[in-house]
């Protein structure tokens, strides 16, 4: 089997590359990514690429219909990943989310693709009442990531082509990674723990997040590369995660608090209302993959992730302003116009030493 995965050099990218490998040793692994994120490792000696084949580098928005001869499965990860980086760069997070996600499954079609696998996000539900929603509800993006990630569904279901497609609604990522994010909700409050013994609960702790650790996200992403049509359909949008892992952000801050003894824990009981609230139902995804369940829960991630950041001698308080912030490493990159307001490589550094 000869696998592309598309933006393999951010947060999930090197736990599915290392999941992928050792699933199936025999299989060709490719990466291609712009590398935004590439210098951003943490706490490992070697390269997360080792895993791969071959590594690609390019920017998603000009991936050309050859770079996908060949391949049996495309895996997209390629994203403007989260809701700050989505308000600050919104006319990028549709085109790069959902334009060139499209391009990118409508060349792999053309060229005989036989599975494609996109990211989506269990964000397209925002503010949902009423219980855990299932696939079949009502959808409420409010952000510009939400919006590009069903965009981009409403799209591949209106491809026409005998190419299997499998839309990944996510819950909520956590977990370790050999690029990790502090800037999702259950890694945040562990590197709160562990610098400064104290969370603060920036809501009144009450909305609803699932969540899934990045290693059960990899796990699902292999059950997809080879799925069946007759096991969900020719195009299939289904929630993954576990219904055991729908979370109040109060619950995850206990969680959190009782893994690292000592911590105390502050609630702003006067914030406004978080529309970012909702529980997601993944029967579907039980039925459908029995073999690819979640695994890791909870405890488990808060516990991967304490043990990731004391190998890194993590002790930086001030890490909401470090490469461990997605939005911060942009605005960097942009400052020292290594890259454009479009999120476009400069080379600056190339143009001035020629000068």
């Amino acid at each position: 089997m000869k696998v592309l995965i598309v933006g393999n050099m951010g947060y999930v990218g090197p736990v599915l590359s290392r999941y992928l490998r050792a699933a199936r040793p025999d299989a060709t692994i490719h990466g291609f990514d712009n590398a935004y994120f590439a210098h951003c490792l943490t706490g490992v000696k070697v390269l997360p690429e080792r895993s791969l084949d071959e590594q690609f580098y390019g920017d998603v928005r000009t991936i050309s219909k050859d770079m996908l001869r060949g391949y049996d499965a495309v895996i997209q990860l390629a994203a403007i990943s989260n809701d700050p980086m989505g308000n600050q760069f919104e006319a990028v997070t549709m085109d790069v989310n959902q334009n060139s996600a499209l391009t990118v499954a409508g060349y792999a079609a053309e060229v005989g693709v036989k599975h494609f696998v996109f990211a989506s996000s269990c964000s397209v539900y925002g503010i949902a009442q009423g219980g855990p929603r299932k696939e079949s509800d009502a959808l409420n993006p409010i952000t510009a990531y939400a919006k590009s990630k069903i965009g981009t569904e409403q799209g591949l279901q209106a491809l026409d082509t005998e190419m299997v497609v499998t839309c990944l609604r996510f819950a909520t990522a956590c977990g370790m990674s050999d690029r990790l994010r502090l800037d999702l909700v259950l890694n945040d409050y562990v590197a709160c723990a562990l610098t400064t013994g104290e969370i603060t609960v920036l809501s009144d702790g009450t909305p609803w997040r699932p969540l899934i650790d990045v290693a059960d996200m990899a796990r699902a992403m292999d059950w997809a590369i080879d799925r069946k049509p007759e096991n969900g359909g020719r195009y299939l949008s289904v929630n993954a995660g576990s219904n055991s892992s729908n979370y109040q952000v109060k619950d995850l801050a206990e969680a959190v608090a009782a893994a690292v003894p000592g911590t105390r824990i502050s609630i702003n009981y006067a914030a406004p209302v978080d529309s970012r609230s909702y529980q997601a139902d993944f029967t579907l995804y039980e039925k459908l993959a029995p073999t690819h369940q979640p695994l890791v829960d909870l405890n488990q991630s808060v516990q991967n992730l304490i043990a990731g950041l004391k190998r890194m001698d993590f002790k930086d308080q001030d890490f909401r302003k470090s490469n461990l912030i997605r939005l911060v490493v942009l605005q960097d990159h942009i400052s020292s116009e290594r890259l454009s307001r479009d999120l476009e490589w400069q080379h600056v550094e190339t143009s001035k030493a020629a000068q």
